[in-house]
């Protein structure tokens, strides 16, 4: 079993992220008290899902990223994922926690959820069998972190465990691809390919956090053991990149159809690429992408993807409301303006802050780098 001690700025990382929990959950929780939802940017005209949400979106499908990346090892079999597989489930718990902070301070009373959703099941409602499914992947996540902490990685119940969690995972973030999926009322998220869309971009963007925190662990490539070099110098950048190049296709052909179609609602498309920060993902990812291929070391590509990523969910999130419901293409010059305000951008403080601090004294006090005795 590896013990091979952090060599990177997991110091540096925890003091910043305790000072992103102090500022951005200080400002945040103070602005909601005094005003409550009112000091978000949100309005009743159609903008409903602000920055939080997105916030939410991006961190959760970080943890099914992570997840998947795990189950390489644990669950498909390919052993040379052990060395980042304990890392990439703690991680998965520490984002599922930012994402639900996100949510919870949107919604104001999240823990009405626990007797508002067995008392009143909505069984017709995607959000239900989210909130249901999200519940039984935190459940089966924590258990299986706590079988490897104690060095059970192979029982059958330990690879029960690996195999629920991951049958949890897809199930639980394709359901949440199945709530825009299943609004007819904003056709920009409306389809049946929306869950799968979901699935591909949290792959792709859990490799790019997976590659990225494997870094800041051992502070460079030189300081790694042999087999987490060559895992980052070989099947990683493969499967990142794989994982990219998919997702690029996905992305293009959802514009091009945008675009194209001449659908009431649809008109939003051209909006988005006529936005800077479209363009600015999109060149993220395709140079992400391109460097991969030339055989470039993945830590700048895993760090320009993340941001990548986080500008498209916010763009996903925000452009499927800006026109008006109950209103057609006539309103092309009329889409609804919002911008964050400062109680949202903190409330994404304080869950990067939570992912920071998070992963930091996990590398502390859980021998992240460790892998099955025999391996």
């Amino acid at each position: 079993m590896s013990t091979q001690q952090a060599k990177g700025p997991v110091n540096a990382v925890m003091l910043a992220g305790l000072a992103a929990l102090v500022v951005g959950g200080g400002l945040a929780l103070a602005n909601l008290v005094s005003s409550g939802h009112a000091s978000f940017n949100t309005t009743s005209r159609g903008i409903t899902w602000g920055l939080p949400v997105a916030g939410y979106i991006f961190f959760v499908l970080v943890s099914t990223g992570l997840t998947f990346v795990a189950s390489l090892a644990m669950v498909f079999g390919f052993k040379e994922f052990y060395p980042i597989a304990k890392r990439c489930i703690w991680v998965a718990v520490v984002t599922l926690v930012a994402g639900f902070a996100c949510l919870a301070l949107e919604l104001g009373h999240p823990f009405r959820l626990l007797w508002a959703v067995p008392l009143a099941m909505q069984y017709k409602s995607p959000l239900n069998w989210m909130g249901l499914f999200y519940a039984a992947y935190v459940v089966l996540l924590l258990l299986k972190f706590r079988k490897v902490n104690a060095g059970d990685w192979d029982s059958t119940t330990s690879r029960a465990l690996g195999i629920a969690s991951f049958v949890a995972v897809v199930i639980a973030h394709a359901t949440l691809g199945g709530v825009f999926g299943a609004m007819a009322m904003r056709p920009m998220w409306y389809g049946p390919m929306v869950p799968l869309y979901f699935l591909l971009t949290a792959a792709a963007s859990g490799g790019a956090v997976a590659v990225l925190i494997t870094y800041l662990n051992y502070g460079s490539t030189e300081n790694m053991p042999p087999r987490v070099r060559s895992l980052m110098q070989g099947a990683m950048p493969k499967v990142f990149a794989a994982a990219l190049g998919f997702v690029l296709v996905a992305a293009v052909s959802r514009t091009v159809i945008g675009l194209w179609t001449n659908a009431d609602g649809m008109q939003v498309w051209d909006h988005l690429v006529g936005s800077g920060w479209f363009w600015a993902e999109m060149l993220l990812l395709a140079g992400a992408f391109a460097m991969l291929l030339k055989g470039a070391s993945p830590m700048l590509p895993a760090l320009m993807a993340i941001v990548a990523f986080f500008i498209g969910r916010y763009e996903f999130l925000i452009s499927g409301q800006v026109v008006p419901l109950f209103k057609g293409s006539w309103v092309l010059t009329d889409l609804i303006e919002y911008a964050p305000s400062m109680t949202e951008w903190m409330i994404i403080v304080l869950a990067l802050g939570i992912v920071l601090a998070g992963w930091a004294f996990g590398e502390k006090s859980f021998n992240l780098a460790a892998t099955p005795a025999e391996q």
